[in-house]
């Protein structure tokens, strides 16, 4: 609980933060951006900061990252990040699983190498390790459905304000009925490569925006029979390839296309923050998660999706 009295206390800061941003010339703080770099959208350092806060603090959490780092900036009257941005920082992220999991998966790793090389192929860590692979595919699959048939997808009118609003709802119902549903009685030892596929199918869903990848993968944990922490804990291990894949193209497309000094400082500033806060989430995640329910969260973006609805229908947002 400790943990997350200190993430209260982050969280408010931040906001505290946010508001002197709106007033404050930040051009102090970092050079001013070109106009519009290809794919990012003019960011500085504060302003990135703080979406790497919102990043961190989101993308493990089961209430999507894409609809908040939406959401708050246009709030705070920034406007859209844009896509590349968001995907980028997500590298934070992957860092700080990358940290946080790393003996996980130095076993894992050292595991299926040694059980092919004895060709041992029903030991556990090489089914564990095909799993993720497995539950990799999926999305990697959709994704490239949407870019070849949807090409324009990333200014769709699915990536509107509405449509994330009408996603957090959906979602929270469907976590909710898990809760109600599911049998929680599998640990991590008892995860199988069919586990694998089937949350892969659930991370799915994240490719409509506001989703959250963290929230239907638990949902689907819940569904299967999975204990709380365990579904998150496998949740977090088959996002590593999915979201590097994701941040890892759209770095790729921006550096291709170039940018300016003054747009690599802010993405590097967001990134950092994103793995700290990234971090931290996923420790007071799992940590919470022992013990407690996912009801919260549930209540979170059910209230969520109908303030942002309700803001549209009175015209205090408008559904970009």
């Amino acid at each position: 609980m400790a943990l997350f009295k200190r993430q209260r206390f982050l969280m408010l800061s931040a906001v505290s933060a946010t508001v002197s941003v709106a007033a404050f010339p930040l051009q102090v703080l970092s050079a001013q951006p070109s106009p519009v770099d290809e794919g990012v959208q003019q960011m500085n350092i504060l302003q990135a900061i703080i979406l790497g806060f919102v990043q961190g603090m989101t993308e493990f959490l089961p209430i999507s990252s894409t609809a908040h780092l939406k959401v708050v900036p246009v709030v705070l009257g920034w406007g859209d990040p844009g896509v590349a941005f968001t995907a980028i920082i997500q590298l934070g992220s992957i860092a700080a699983v990358l940290w946080y999991f790393w003996p996980d998966l130095s076993r894992i790793i050292k595991g299926s190498v040694r059980a092919i090389s004895l060709k041992d192929y029903y030991d556990y860590d090489l089914r564990l390790a095909l799993g993720i692979i497995l539950g990799t595919v999926p999305i990697v699959f959709f994704g490239l459905l949407i870019k070849k048939f949807i090409p324009d997808f990333d200014n769709s009118p699915i990536r509107s304000l509405s449509a994330i609003a009408v996603a957090s709802i959906v979602m929270s119902l469907l976590l909710g009925l898990a809760e109600q549903v599911g049998k929680r009685q599998r640990n991590f030892e008892k995860l199988n490569m069919n586990d694998g596929l089937l949350m892969g199918l659930a991370q799915a869903l994240a490719l409509i925006p506001g989703v959250s990848r963290s929230g239907s993968t638990l949902t689907g944990g819940l569904f299967m029979g999975l204990e709380r922490e365990t579904a998150a804990r496998f949740s977090f291990l088959l996002g590593i390839p999915a979201i590097t894949l994701a941040g890892l193209v759209e770095l790729k497309g921006v550096v291709e296309a170039g940018l300016s000094s003054a747009s690599i400082i802010p993405l590097v500033a967001g990134v950092i923050s994103s793995a700290i806060f990234s971090y931290i989430a996923i420790a007071g995640l799992l940590r919470f998660l022992k013990t407690r329910s996912t009801w919260v969260f549930i209540w979170y973006r059910l209230v969520f999706g109908v303030l942002i609805l309700g803001a549209i229908s009175a015209g205090f947002l408008k559904n970009i």
